[in-house]
């Protein structure tokens, strides 16, 4: 079953217009990138902190949006880390977290019925030629799916902690691809059912 990660709320970031939160969020991320400098992103991560506190949102919230990537955060300050300084290493993981809490922060104030219209209303001036509706369906079901495979992977980990294999990565990726293949497949079914292909 495909669910999402909204947080019902009154905030003033729930009632926006989803297309405007799609802009907004395209546009920070953007400017955190090509701005780099440690005043921007000391911005940047006020931003999203005052995000949160708009939107009722606290800092268990937050941690939950970063918590599945920091084996990867982990990875990336290494490298960092190795190639270059400790400066630059804690630089660009603050600048990735922050992105990612953005990013988590629309999902989390906007449902996914909404985020499909926040799509057609930016496709709306697309030339004719381009599949809308194929398109906003498409990013929908990612965005769909991304707490659905978080859901299994935690799943699969407490099933293969009991077994003692909750450290054996091929024991905890395997089953997993293997579940979201079966749940992609069945999706893929009931889109042709209903003519949507």
């Amino acid at each position: 079953m495909l669910t999402d990660l909204y947080i019902s709320g009154d905030s003033p970031l729930h009632r926006a217009h989803p297309a405007w939160k799609l802009v907004q969020l395209f546009l920070f991320c953007t400017i955190l990138f090509v701005v780099t400098h440690p005043v921007m992103l000391a911005l940047g991560l006020t931003t999203v902190a005052l995000g949160y506190a708009v939107a009722g949102l606290g800092p268990r919230a937050a941690y939950t949006a970063i918590r599945p990537a920091f084996f990867v955060l982990a990875i990336i300050f290494a490298a960092q880390l190795w190639l270059e300084t400790l400066w630059l290493a804690i630089y660009v993981t603050l600048r990735l977290a922050a992105l990612l809490m953005a990013a988590a922060l629309v999902t989390y104030t906007t449902r996914a019925s909404e985020f499909t219209e926040g799509l057609l209303a930016l496709l709306s001036r697309a030339p004719s030629w381009v599949p809308k509706a194929k398109i906003a369906l498409a990013i929908s079901l990612v965005w769909r799916f991304i707490p659905m495979i978080r859901a299994q992977f935690d799943e699969v980990r407490e099933a293969q902690r009991a077994r003692g294999l909750d450290r054996n990565m091929l024991a905890l990726v395997v089953p997993l691809v293997v579940r979201t293949l079966k749940t992609a497949d069945e999706v893929a079914e009931a889109i042709t059912a209903r003519s949507l292909d």
